[in-house]
């Protein structure tokens, strides 16, 4: 009767073994593809075209979403319109990085069209209009303001992402520019910095603070690219791949200054800019970063001229340019030409077009190192 038993017994373990063994597969097998999932998703950072103003719209591969900054008073329901187009339905980060009007002026209208689940901003206020309307807005849809200081975990790591402000550290600032709440996204082995206005002073304590968390493939250009942003040594810390200024064409304030780009062009940096590529749209897998425009305003002169914008690999940007404005552009300033689609293009206002090399090299004109023309 025992040795009946026993043998009933391993026949039952070895016909349960094969059921249990296919659990394990398929869990795995589960597993795997939640991996996959997580890998294969994206995050997508938008530098929404805004003029001399600034708006991000961060879509994250978990589903949520952020904004940083809303733009002018004006720029509101452009903004508005944006997100929508996105298939954005709900704002779960909402960041107001400094109280200037160039950033602040569209949230109250942003606040007031989304379900918005957290609101950061800089413990400073500001006595404006624009200030007044973004604490009402808050206040009308029972929102807090979470003030936003560095360091500061927003999302810790999960699948691979991971959100902080970096800044500001200190408790007084002169300049309203240095309260600015500077924002780290990681995701995966791609990384952005978004500084907001932050100066040279706001600079300087996160050099001393956070060295290493500054480090980043792509770096928001501080400020629409001042020349009291994105100091040398700043620059080196965060060491970018990619800049992103957003800044207005023929501004009143000369932004971006050609110091800061010459900085960016001696670091190889490569430059996209709102007032020349309109608005630009940052996508990330988690391994690489893909670029790609909605506009380009190459030729801002002939606007009425159809150019085309092609998104390519590592980031790289080519731009269609008509024949009979020339193939190759000259910086009146420096004597440098350059190829369409070099990312140190001279503004508008220093432009020069040659049909050809040669004509180029006959005026005088130097080839770019950077494009190598």
């Amino acid at each position: 009767m025992h040795k009946k038993l026993t043998a009933w017994l391993l026949a039952v373990v070895l016909l349960i073994m094969p059921l249990i063994a296919g659990c394990q597969q398929s869990n795995s097998g589960q597993q795997a593809s939640a991996a996959a999932q997580v890998t294969e998703s994206e995050l997508r950072v938008h530098f929404i075209d805004v003029g001399q103003a600034d708006s991000i719209l961060v879509q994250l591969p978990d589903g949520q979403n952020m904004l940083v900054d809303a733009g002018n008073n004006d720029d509101g329901q452009t903004i508005v319109d944006y997100i929508k187009k996105q298939g954005v339905k709900r704002l779960d980060y909402v960041v107001a990085t400094h109280p200037h009007e160039d950033h602040i002026g569209g949230m109250d209208t942003v606040i007031q069209s989304f379900p918005v689940g957290k609101v950061y901003a800089p413990k400073v206020t500001n006595n404006t209009k624009t200030f007044e309307d973004f604490l009402l807005a808050v206040k009308a849809r029972g929102l807090k303001i979470t003030p936003a200081k560095g360091p500061m975990a927003v999302l810790n790591n999960q699948n691979g992402l991971a959100i902080s402000f970096v800044a500001p550290i200190g408790d007084s600032y002169d300049d309203l520019n240095d309260w600015s709440v500077v924002t780290k996204i990681q995701y995966g082995k791609t990384s952005f910095l978004l500084t907001g206005d932050a100066e040279t002073q706001s600079e300087s304590e996160m050099l001393l603070q956070s060295p290493t968390q500054l480090k980043a493939d792509v770096l928001k250009v501080g400020h629409h690219g001042s020349r009291y942003s994105t100091t040398s040594a700043f620059l080196k810390a965060v060491s970018p791949m990619y800049a992103v200024i957003s800044v207005g064409s023929d501004n009143d304030y000369g932004h971006p200054h050609q110091e800061t780009l010459k900085a960016l062009d001696e670091a190889k940096v490569k430059v996209y800019r709102t007032d020349l590529n309109g608005t630009i749209i940052a996508t990330s897998n988690g391994q690489t970063i893909m670029f790609s425009t909605l506009k380009n305003t190459v030729q801002p002169r002939a606007p009425d001229v159809p150019k085309v914008t092609t998104a390519t690999d590592a980031g790289k940007v080519s731009v269609a340019v008509p024949s009979a404005q020339g193939q190759y552009i000259g910086n009146e300033n420096s004597k440098k030409f350059h190829r369409t689609t070099c990312s140190s293009l001279p503004e508008p206002k220093n432009r020069i077009y040659f049909k050809n090399r040669g004509e180029a090299v006959k005026e005088g004109y130097v080839p770019c190192q950077r494009c190598k023309p």
